[in-house]
């Protein structure tokens, strides 16, 4: 992945559905070598999950949930250099989509992450639902486990071609540039831009995925999958709102 300076990175933003917050931004931050695996889900299954506020996106009438596997690195605020012990670690959230007031976003429905101090750190500013775990990554293999959760993650998978076009699914679970979170009596959210996921067709060959919590949702093998070599991403503060929109 070539790199671009923050200001060269602001400047392209013609894959965008609206523009740039006014306002300057807080936070710079990469996802590298993230795996995607998506299931396609009934739409009244993930009701329970969803907080009032937010509404449940779909894709021609189908909810989706993804989870995706990356490696986080050089994470800082804005002026501060990153600090590779916090700013870098691995990291596995499992998400569904989201529409508040008309804004197409990502909601949560776990985040854990390899480092506790990170974890830690995280969860105390962002207000995301980071939990610690433990995840080991090596060539195309990627494994974790959270004993108090419960939860287990193992998969071996390879990589092939890139995908020169992209279908309409390919973006709508991918090109994603707002998050929403419950987080007390509020719908916390944060506006985020990168550039569009550079994506490569992805095989599983080896996969366990147990997570209790989220059992009867993903209990199937994954209907789609995605590979990427990561992006450069910018975040902004994070904005308070009331759940009733």
């Amino acid at each position: 992945m070539k790199k671009l300076p923050v200001n060269d990175l602001l400047q392209l933003t013609n894959h965008r559905p609206w523009p740039l917050p006014a306002t300057p931004w807080q936070y710079y931050q990469e996802w590298n070598d993230a795996v995607f695996l998506h299931w396609q889900v009934e739409p009244l299954l993930l009701k329970p999950y969803m907080p009032d506020g937010l509404e449940l996106d779909q894709l021609e009438g189908t909810a989706w949930i993804s989870l995706v596997a990356f490696t986080m690195q050089y994470v800082r605020p804005r002026g501060i250099p990153a600090f590779s012990p916090v700013s870098d670690f691995h990291e596995i959230n499992i998400r569904t989509y989201v529409v508040r007031n008309g804004k197409q976003g990502v909601y949560f429905l776990s985040i854990e992450a390899a480092r506790y101090i990170s974890s830690f750190l995280a969860k105390t500013i962002s207000g995301l639902p980071y939990v610690t775990s433990t995840i080991n990554r090596s060539a195309q293999t990627i494994s974790a486990q959270n004993t108090r959760l419960g939860t287990k993650f193992d998969i071996n998978y390879e990589v092939h071609e890139n995908l020169s076009v992209k279908t309409e699914a390919d973006r709508w679970l991918t090109e994603r540039y707002a998050l929403f979170q419950n987080h007390g009596p509020h719908i916390i959210s944060y506006d985020i831009h990168h550039l569009e996921w550079p994506v490569n067709r992805l095989s599983l060959t080896k996969h366990r995925i147990d997570y209790p919590a989220l059992g009867h949702l993903l209990n199937a093998p994954p209907v789609k999958t995605h590979y990427s070599p990561g992006v450069q991403v910018i975040a902004w503060g994070k904005q308070r709102m009331k759940p009733t929109p």
